[in-house]
This record gives C-alpha cells, sequence and structure tokens, in this order.
C-alpha cells in the first residue's frame, strides 16, 4: 500500500523552502553540474570543445547558452558598439577583425546612427548588417528592427548577442536572442 504524498497539487517535490539555505545550494549545485555536461559521453564533449573553439567561444560560455537554449549557437549579433564602430570611416581594431574572419557562423551587425549599414556590409567578416534600434525604444520597435536584421529563417534562440552598451542589453529579450556575452569578454580585451 503506498502513502500519499506529503505535498500538494502543483509541488515539484523539491525540499521545502524553509529547508537550510547550504541545503538549497548544495542541491543548486548538483543540478547546475548535471546541466552542464560532466554526465555527456566524452565524444560529445570533445565535439561541443571543437565547436566552441570554432565560434571562438570559452567552452564554458558555449555550454552554458546551449543548455539554456537547447541549441547550437548559429550566429552572432554585434553591436556597431562592440565593434568599436562609433562614426563613419572607422575600421574596426585589427584583433576584431581577425578574430570575426574566423568565426565559423553567421556574423551580423546592428549599426547605431549614423553608421551606414551598406557600408559596414562590405568589411570582411561581415555577412549582414542593418539599423540598430534606437537607444531606449519601445520593445515593439527593437523587435522589428532584429526581426529585419535577422530574417525569417534564422533560429533566434541560435543567436549570441556581443553587446558593449547597456541599452543595448534590452535587445536580448526583444529578440529573443538565446544568448549574451560582453565584447570585451568576447574579444578577450
Amino acid at each position: 500500500m503506498s502513502r500519499p504524498p506529503l505535498h500538494g497539487v502543483g509541488h515539484n517535490g523539491g525540499p521545502a523552502l524553509d529547508a537550510g539555505v547550504g541545503y538549497r545550494r548544495y542541491l543548486w549545485k548538483k543540478a547546475r553540474k548535471g546541466l552542464m555536461g560532466e554526465t555527456l559521453p566524452i565524444e560529445v564533449i570533445r565535439r561541443r570543445v571543437r565547436r566552441a573553439e570554432e565560434l571562438g567561444l570559452p567552452y564554458k560560455s558555449y555550454a552554458s547558452i546551449r543548455t539554456c537554449t537547447g541549441r547550437d549557437v548559429i550566429g552572432f549579433l554585434f553591436s556597431s558598439n562592440a565593434l568599436r564602430l562609433i562614426r563613419q570611416g572607422d575600421r574596426m581594431p585589427v584583433a576584431y577583425a581577425d578574430k570575426l574572419a574566423q568565426v565559423k557562423a553567421t556574423r551580423l551587425v546592428a549599426a547605431h546612427h549614423p553608421l551606414v549599414p551598406e557600408l559596414i556590409e562590405t568589411m570582411e567578416g561581415i555577412d549582414k548588417a542593418a539599423a540598430a534600434p534606437a537607444p531606449y525604444a519601445p520593445w515593439s520597435t527593437q523587435r522589428a528592427r532584429l526581426s529585419a536584421l535577422l530574417g525569417p529563417k534564422l533560429p533566434r534562440a541560435g543567436v549570441v548577442l556581443i553587446a558593449d552598451a547597456p541599452f543595448e542589453a534590452d535587445w536580448l529579450m526583444a529578440g529573443k536572442l538565446g544568448g549574451q556575452i560582453e565584447a570585451p569578454v568576447f574579444f578577450g580585451g
């Protein structure tokens, strides 16, 4: 004869919130370790490490994005600020251009005013560029601009935002993107 559950409908069976902080921390760490791939076969981990290298990402960042979205990273959305393109005629730092050339994924640029997206598209290592949403624009406007840049076929959860300015962080949610990495972290500076 089975005993009735001690908790009600909608309860996930986890520890009570009044359980000790240390115990909850232990459970979260255990769950996180399971998600980060420590139980995956070695061949899968090797393949993912190679993919992280192809993308120019640290493995932990790549694994974290892949775990959260359930998708591989297939593209990057760079703000023109992240590429250090501020005024028309600016050139990317050489190290940035070299890294972009090595990335094996779609490379998109959201160009802030007064930059001309068509001129940015001609730069080596850039696949497509379009006008960026205005700073602090309404979400519907941001979403429309980002949708125009991403196109209909690119899965949003597979695109990672590389941002530099604080207001660009809104693009993550407005565009339903897979994750965000700060420009200094991505470019190693």
